[in-house]
């Protein structure tokens, strides 16, 4: 998620490359593994201060997004200031915080305990019955906690479509960590119509599928406007169109920190998408309208919870390097 480069240009978030580092991820974990969280935070910070100070792209991006928070929910500055480099800083933290909550949960050694669930049941009802589901998701908070919610709703089957191109190292970490997790990483860089009838048969097969909601796609792609935070934003329409092929129920999911623990959401935006032909267009900017305000009452519970750490309102539709090249069959 950290940028290596800037360009004149706002970049599309696939042509950003990633900093992470597999040997400082074990470091860090080994740390927690023998002292715990506390003497682990006391070891991030310098790294944090470090990886703040030489990304410049994720440091403005961070910035703006903490700015934009404010004037639309003014719920940063406590003592009435503008979001600044403190602030940025102890968003940068957080990231690094969820980035340990993400291979905790993968191992099993979180503390589930400090796991609370709001709006599950729906989800429940299905995996009950064997019904499969789109769940839309945004750059919030810890999702490998779901794998909490599987010891809950034995038959819980989830596939995460990732970016792999960015997080090919990190998945493999975190697989490694627990290769039978009930959590499958699938890249979608080079998705096709032949993926999104594997997608479908998944589906079919009772299992939920994760799409992140507030990514626009690599390639040249339909996608919807919304307001978020007071200002417009491009968002992907993959998900909605997915649900609507598919005859599926569209739940969005979320993930805060609490406290010591964390909180999950679940919230149906719809039993059955449908895309009628006339006023298809209308239909997914409600939608999306729907998952931006969905986003946006989780943020205000937790400002410092929202990682796509590059310029999201400037973003442009497509990447501009072609980093894949992806058939217009495809719904994604």
């Amino acid at each position: 998620m950290s940028p290596s480069r800037e360009s004149a240009d706002p970049p599309h978030w696939a042509d950003i490359g990633e900093s992470t580092a597999v040997a400082g991820i074990w470091f860090f974990y080994g740390i927690h593994r023998l002292l715990g969280r506390l003497p682990l935070r006391v070891c991030l910070c310098p790294v944090i201060l470090y990886y703040w100070a030489t990304q410049g792209i994720a440091r403005r991006a961070s910035i703006e997004y903490l700015q934009q928070m404010q004037l639309a929910h003014g719920v940063i500055g406590a003592i009435g200031e503008a979001p600044g480099w403190r602030h940025s800083v102890r968003h940068f933290m957080s990231f690094a915080e969820t980035i340990l909550d993400k291979i905790l949960a993968t191992s099993g050694r979180y503390q589930f305990q400090g796991l609370r669930f709001v709006g599950r049941e729906r989800m429940e009802e299905m995996v009950a019955k064997g019904q499969g589901g789109i769940l839309l998701t945004g750059h919030i908070g810890c999702l490998e906690l779901c794998q909490a919610l599987a010891s809950r709703a034995p038959g819980l089957k989830l596939n995460v479509l990732v970016h792999t191109r960015h997080a090919q190292r990190f998945n493999r970490v975190l697989q490694r960590l627990n290769p039978h997790s009930p959590v499958c990483l699938l890249q979608v860089t080079d998705v096709d119509a032949a993926t999104a009838v594997m997608l479908g048969e998944k589906v079919a097969r009772g299992e939920f599928v994760a799409i992140a909601g507030d990514r626009v796609p690599v390639r040249q792609s339909k996608t919807a406007k919304a307001m978020f935070l007071g200002r417009e934003a491009s968002f992907p329409v993959g998900a909605y169109v997915l649900a609507a092929i598919f005859k599926c129920p569209l739940l969005m999911i979320g993930c805060l920190r609490e406290r010591d623990g964390h909180v999950m959401t679940f919230e149906c935006l719809a039993e059955r998408v449908e895309l009628p032909r006339k006023g298809r267009q209308e239909r997914l900017d409600q939608l999306v309208a729907q998952f931006a305000q969905g986003m946006e009452r989780l943020l205000v519970r937790a400002p410092y919870e929202w990682f796509n750490f590059y310029p999201f309102w400037a973003q442009p539709v497509a990447a501009q390097s072609g980093a894949a090249h992806l058939s217009e069959a495809s719904p994604l």
